[in-house]
């Protein structure tokens, strides 16, 4: 169980960053292609913006290209593995299969982590004292 404070929380509950408590995508299925990237303007609870600047999710390409690295190296490890004589096109056909099939998860998936790396949690005392100074 991924302890709430942490940025493991708000990475893989689809949680604001600073509050851990409002949602950051309209959705929670990733697979509703017609909103898998629509994003809240800001958090419900805390009023934290989802998209501090204009560009800001342009860095989150760089993640999303490491855990596509990542999927990549694991299918190919996987094949190789369980299936030592399958011939290189099967799988690069898996690869490529791998990758669309769980492109909307790494796609949300690059945007938590990125914004996890530049605003921090703040706990509901702490955050009440910063909105009335």
């Amino acid at each position: 169980m991924i302890k709430k404070g942490t940025k493991l929380y708000s990475i893989f509950k689809n949680k604001c960053p600073r509050c851990q408590e409002g949602e950051f995508f309209e959705t929670t299925n990733p697979y509703d292609l017609k909103r898998m990237g629509k994003m809240h303007e800001k958090c419900s609870v805390c009023e934290q913006k989802f998209e501090p600047e204009t560009g800001f999710y342009f860095g989150a390409m760089y993640v999303s290209y490491a855990l596509g690295v990542a999927i990549f190296v694991s299918i190919w490890v996987a094949c190789l593995v369980l299936s030592p004589d399958m011939h290189p096109a099967g799988i690069f056909g898996l690869v490529v299969l791998g990758l669309l099939v769980l492109f909307p998860i790494s796609f949300r998936l690059s945007r938590r982590i990125w914004i996890n790396l530049f605003v921090k949690y703040e706990e509901k005392e702490v955050r009440s004292s910063n909105q009335t100074n």
